[in-house]
């Protein structure tokens, strides 16, 4: 009777400190009606919360209540089974952010995981992830540093290195950025910001820029251009305005069978065409790229339009000719 009676009291625990992280004020009565018991079962079951760590404030009024606050210091953790099972699996994707966490995130989750039950063990053990390409390190507290400033609106100063400037170069003044966001993207960390010298918005990989301290002035935060700052990422990646697509799309016959087309495609359209060959609908942000990317499938290629690739296609072949010609 009491091992029944203790774990019917420990499942209340956790369905009462459940309801206490999904609503601000939960008034006494309430609570009781929701776990079946007496409102004076509630004030025992709170008091035990208390002393367990969980800062749970009494909330004054007509009907009285409760409230969860946030504490002084970490009290014991309670998860229901799917939020277990969700906090290994955040955890696992964590070792593979770049975000400097690897560690600390490697440690938790053997925590987390050596204290679940053996059929919540076996669903997180399921799960297998592997982290393709190598993930560019980021110190926590320079995204920390970054997201403080997005959250106050405060401009941030820093020193960029880009890989195309020479060791040599004369030193630039710090870039002045009004940060917007913080993305990750491919494992590599990119800040999304406002360049007030530049009037104009720009991405910068946080791995290279070293931060100046203290920060700018505050600023008024303006929506990303077309609303969305993964839109708006992917769209620049591909040489792009706002619109997550190629500047510059060709259409064209290639002399091999669809089978042989698809799997290369990556987010082009592939489509059977007569005798054996594919129509194939792609872009890229040039021209000249576009008709380079083409030439890898070492085929017979006929151009559908436009014009465009036609004369990139040109241009290539006397390039390459003119490559071809020099000697050393």
């Amino acid at each position: 009777m009491p091992i029944a009676s203790s774990t019917a009291t420990s499942g209340r625990l956790l369905s009462l400190l459940s309801l206490l992280q999904v609503r601000r004020d939960w008034p006494g009565a309430l609570l009781a009606g929701r776990l079946g018991v007496s409102e004076r079962t509630v004030r025992r079951d709170v008091d035990r919360l208390r002393e367990l760590g969980y800062p749970v404030q009494a909330v004054k009024g007509p009907e009285g209540g409760y409230r969860l606050e946030a504490g002084g210091r970490m009290p014991p953790l309670l998860f229901d089974e799917e939020q277990a099972v969700a906090l290994a699996v955040a955890l696992r994707i964590a070792v593979g952010t770049g975000a400097g966490i690897e560690e600390a995130a490697a440690r938790a989750l053997a925590t987390v995981r050596q204290v679940m039950p053996a059929r919540l063990r076996q669903r997180v053990d399921q799960l297998e992830i592997t982290a393709a390409g190598r993930e560019t390190q980021v110190g926590t507290d320079v995204l920390l540093s970054l997201s403080s400033a997005i959250r106050a609106a405060e401009e941030v100063r820093f020193d960029y290195d880009s890989p195309s400037r020479p060791a040599d170069a004369e030193p630039r003044p710090p870039r002045r950025v009004q940060p917007h966001h913080l993305v990750v993207r491919s494992g590599r960390w990119y800040l999304v910001g406002w360049d007030a010298d530049r009037a104009d918005w720009r991405t910068y990989r946080v791995d290279r820029l070293r931060l100046r301290v203290p920060n700018g002035p505050r600023f008024s935060p303006r929506e990303v251009p077309g609303g969305d700052v993964a839109t708006f990422l992917a769209a620049r990646f591909k040489g792009s305005g706002t619109a997550d697509a190629w500047p510059c799309r060709g259409e064209v016959v290639l002399a091999l069978p669809v089978t042989a087309v698809a799997p290369f495609a990556g987010d082009g359209v592939a489509e059977e065409a007569a005798s054996g060959k594919t129509r194939l609908l792609t872009g890229s942000w040039s021209w000249a790229a576009l008709a380079a990317g083409l030439l890898r499938f070492e085929c017979d290629v006929d151009v559908v339009g436009p014009p465009e690739l036609r004369t990139a296609f040109a241009e290539l072949a006397g390039r390459a000719t003119r490559a071809a010609m020099r000697t050393g």
